[in-house]
Formats: C-alpha cells, structure tokens, sequence
C-alpha cells in the first residue's frame, strides 16, 4: 500500500526536504509514503485568489486515481490524535486502497479537490507553514505506523 502526499510548492527550505525524506526511508516495505510537488500558480495584483487555487487543483486532481482515498488538509477538517490515527490507519490497510494527503498552497485547496476529497483533517487550528505541514503529516503518519506495529518510536 501507499501513502503519497500531494503538496503545492516546489522550493521548499533544505531542513524541510530532509524530514520529509527522512521519514519516507523509515517506512517498512509493506507501506511506503512518497511526496509529489506540484507548482504554485502564477500569481497577479489582478487574479481573484480562488483562480490560484483552482489551477492548483487541476494540478493536484491530475495526479490522483480514481480509486484513491483522498485526505485535504484544511483547518476546518477532523483533528485526530496519534492512537486515533493509527486506527485509522490500520482500517485504511485493511480497504487496500492507496492514500493520497494533499496539502494545498497559499490560497488553500479549490473547490474540486474537496469535493474529491474522502475525508478533511486538520493538523492544527493553527496556520502552519505549508513546509511544515508536510513534515508534520509525514512524522504523525510515521509515528501512527510504529504504533500499530509495536515499534519503540511512539513510547507516549
């Protein structure tokens, strides 16, 4: 099975790409979790902001399958904790669907990504830097995974 995050933004600090690359080596071969850019909108003084996201969206819409289940990262979405999520995770495994993250750019996720979307969580009431949202979403779905298999990292 695999995790993909889906995250608007292609220049993303070096301390950023690190975590997340980090926590993509430390998954067991059974479930793997990768990370696809997609490039932020051009942006005008003149465009509405709902524009930018909508060409964001078609973007991410574009590197979803049909039988993906869908998670939109979005403030106003189901917070979880870690005990929680690896419940989640385990009934996600269980359906043998791939699971797809995304985390939209500044002017957040367009309409169509949440209505594609299976499900919102939030990580925070928060605003968190996009950068950070990815090494955030990456380490929770790490330590959810240790949890389920009995591994030494989650010890909370």
């Amino acid at each position: 099975m695999k995790l993909k995050i889906i995250a608007v933004g292609k220049r993303m600090p070096d301390w950023v790409d690190a975590a997340v690359a980090d926590f993509c080596r430390r998954f067991s071969k059974g479930l793997n979790l990768q990370v696809q850019e997609v490039a932020t909108a051009s942006r005008s003084r003149s465009d509405d902001a709902s524009v930018y996201a909508t060409v964001e969206g078609r973007a991410i819409l574009s590197r979803i399958r049909d039988p993906d289940w869908v998670v939109a990262l979005e403030i106003g979405g189901t917070a979880m904790s870690t005990r929680q999520l690896a419940r989640w995770l385990d009934k996600r495994i269980s359906a043998a669907r791939n699971v797809v993250f995304v985390i939209g750019g500044p002017d957040g996720l367009s309409g169509e990504v949440l209505q594609r979307a299976d499900e919102q969580w939030s990580l925070s009431t928060l605003t968190l830097p996009h950068g950070l949202a990815r090494v955030v979403v990456a380490e929770a779905l790490y330590r959810a995974n240790s949890l389920r298999l009995g591994h030494p990292y989650h010890r909370a």
